[in-house]
Formats: C-alpha cells, sequence, structure tokens
C-alpha cells in the first residue's frame, strides 16, 4: 500500500502537496509517489505562481474539497516550492476520511 500524503496532527491534519500552477484548471490528480519515496497530493491551479496567488487557489481548492471553510486551510511550509505542506484544521478524523475518498476517486 502506497504512503498516504496526509496524516493527523494536533487540531487537525496536515497535508503534502504538489502543486502545478498554470495548469489550465483547478483539480486534484491523485496521491503521487516522489523519488524519494515521499507521497504527495497531486494538485493544480489556474492561477499564476506570483504573489502568493497560486498558494491562494491551493488552499481554496484544498478547502472546497474538504468541505471546511478557507481559512482552515493554511500553508505550513513552501511558500515558494512545488512541495508544500498544508494544514487543515477541524475534525482530523473526517478529515482523514474526506482525504481518503479524495485519493480514490483519482
Amino acid at each position: 500500500m502506497t504512503p498516504r500524503p496526509w496524516s493527523a496532527v494536533a487540531g487537525g491534519v496536515a497535508l503534502d502537496v504538489r502543486l502545478t500552477p498554470k495548469g489550465g484548471r483547478d483539480a486534484i490528480d491523485g496521491v503521487e509517489t516522489l523519488s524519494n519515496g515521499r507521497s504527495v497530493l497531486k494538485v493544480r491551479v489556474r492561477a499564476a505562481p506570483r504573489e502568493g496567488e497560486a498558494n491562494e487557489a491551493l488552499c481554496r481548492l484544498i478547502a472546497r474539497s474538504l468541505d471546511v471553510a478557507p481559512r482552515h486551510v493554511t500553508l505550513a511550509s513552501g511558500a515558494t516550492s512545488r512541495i508544500k505542506r498544508l494544514t487543515v484544521s477541524g475534525d482530523g478524523a473526517a478529515l482523514i476520511a474526506a482525504l481518503e475518498k479524495l485519493g480514490a476517486s483519482q
């Protein structure tokens, strides 16, 4: 079984993402394993990577996909990198269940 790119943390879930800005559409493309063995959720957004626009679009897309308010999704690290770590605050078990469903549907 492929390791999941999310894990429960205090107050919610941590999520590793590989973001493709200017991807033509806003979409979650499933789980990918990188060459170093780390798993990430592949996400693309239409926004360009300038002035944080792509990061904001990423947070909005994740919030919409998990049915949480955008303020509950924060960028923990990787502001200028393709690989980012997000934290989503809320009920960890419910968030993980929603992420499992997202990952399985891709």
